[in-house]
């Protein structure tokens, strides 16, 4: 789907947790081709104040209603200052996504906001009447997001919390470590450490998958060289340096070189 710039309604808005919030756009175009793994890249607010866009992921679509949600976390002033827009100025969907129809038994991972775009994944797999193992992580059971949500489709959740204040404590790569084998095919998303740790487990246990990668961004279409990080490409057996906003955010698990 050729990406769109345009305003649209945002017709429900919702306090998620303390500093995370929800906004319902219905927006025809976007709900009609988005894919999971893609991202929309918003402004915050009606003026060049703050300048630059911010991206945020897919969190869910309804493609009978014609709506599209995002999930995000209030992690400065630009994304704050969204709770008080009616509209928004949106550019997308854009980026590389999730691809659907690589073999093996899907299993998910996200870890804190990484758990947001997983949630149009699993709508996708639940519509496909694929019910999967889901593994859920975060600092605290306040960073947990989607848990009940993810059930409610119909798939198995195990989480994870740093404190112990929800389910395991530990990180959420011990969780689901047992799961890793070569008949998998691991969708992650989640903050770097997590990825690293979750891409040499897979590695020694020879398990194939898709990482989505977070990162900060500036044009979001590959012009200014702000997102790029060190990947791998085995066709041409050489390192470069990718744009995660166009060549991602969703990677090959071996594709990317962790430092």
């Amino acid at each position: 789907m050729k990406p769109v710039k345009k305003t649209f309604d945002i017709i429900e808005k919702k306090q998620i947790k303390p500093c995370y919030g929800l906004l319902k756009l219905y927006a025809p175009e976007l709900a009609a081709g988005a894919k999971p793994g893609q991202f929309l890249h918003v402004k915050c607010s009606g003026t060049m104040d703050p300048l630059l866009r911010r991206p945020i992921s897919i969190h869910a679509v309804q493609r009978s209603g014609k709506t599209i949600s995002m999930l995000y976390r209030k992690a400065g002033r630009g994304t704050s200052m969204l709770d008080s827009l009616d509209k928004l100025d949106v550019m997308g969907p854009l980026g590389h996504g999730f691809n659907m129809s690589c073999s093996g038994t899907p299993l998910v991972v996200g870890g804190g906001i990484g758990a947001a775009p997983l949630y149009f994944l699993l709508q996708e797999l639940s519509g496909m009447q694929m019910q999967v193992d889901v593994f859920i992580g975060a600092s605290s059971s306040e960073h947990l997001l989607a848990v009940e949500d993810i059930k409610a489709l119909g798939h198995c959740v195990r989480t994870a919390t740093d404190d112990g204040s929800a389910g395991y404590r530990g990180p959420v790569t011990d969780t689901c470590l047992p799961y890793l084998n070569k008949d998998v095919q691991v969708f992650a998303c989640g903050p770097v450490p997590m990825l690293k740790k979750l891409a040499g487990d897979m590695e020694e246990n020879k398990a194939a998958g898709q990482f989505s990668l977070e990162e900060k961004m500036g044009c979001g279409v590959g012009a200014c060289l702000s997102c790029v990080c060190k990947t791998y490409q085995e066709k041409e057996k050489e390192y470069t340096y990718s744009r995660v906003c166009v060549d991602g955010p969703v990677f090959s698990a071996g594709e990317v070189v962790w430092k």
